[in-house]
């Protein structure tokens, strides 16, 4: 997931390494230091199951190539912690650079918290704030619908039913996409307590 993305254009302004806050979450750029972490929570079946790109059993080699396809890129991934505590990832796929795709996954034992609208919210504000794109897209699996009620609380109105290929399942499978134009955000923005440190 969020691996080998293209560079986002056009800046709105420059940006430097920052992280966002939010209430109860930070989310920053992750480290080499996070790859134990990150292969702890992203290696569940349950996870992978309604995720693209994550293989089935994950593992810290994983993990490595992961962290260090975004190093030192201008890509938009986050590492999600909670009280210094890893719980999840975020991040934009640039691949269409004029709709990019929100992702996300978070530890099984993460779920059900509310961090997934939060942390997706303040990756959306980043987004439209800092990048010029008109809209954001996104998916869940049909069978995933905590997921979908997540993009729903974020905005975004159903576009649609794709068949996606899903690395774990080694198949393709039903995704419902969904669509974030701009002028949808600007009217929500009112949700967001979330900030930007640069570090």
């Amino acid at each position: 997931m969020l691996q080998d993305i293209p560079t986002p254009t056009p800046l709105l302004r420059e940006t430097r390494p920052f992280v966002l806050e939010t209430e109860r979450l930070t989310l920053r750029k992750p480290t080499l230091a996070d790859v134990k972490a990150i292969a702890d929570l992203a290696n569940d079946r349950r996870i992978a199951l309604m995720t693209r790109r994550l293989p089935h059993p994950y593992t810290q080699d994983d993990a490595v190539h992961f962290v260090k396809a975004i190093a030192g890129t201008g890509e938009t991934v986050f590492l999600i912690e909670n009280n210094h505590t890893p719980v999840g990832v975020t991040g934009v796929d640039w691949s269409e650079p004029d709709a990019p795709e929100l992702g996300y996954w978070f530890g099984v034992e993460h779920w059900g918290r509310g961090f997934a609208t939060e942390a997706a919210r303040a990756v959306i504000d980043y987004t439209f704030e800092e990048f010029a794109v008109d809209q954001m897209v996104s998916g869940a699996r049909v069978v995933n619908p905590k997921s979908r009620n997540v993009l729903e609380k974020c905005g975004f109105q159903w576009s649609g039913v794709e068949l996606h290929r899903f690395t774990a399942l080694g198949s393709s499978t039903p995704v419902d996409r969904f669509r974030l134009s701009r002028g949808v955000w600007s009217s929500l923005k009112h949700w967001s307590n979330a900030a930007r440190r640069e570090r």
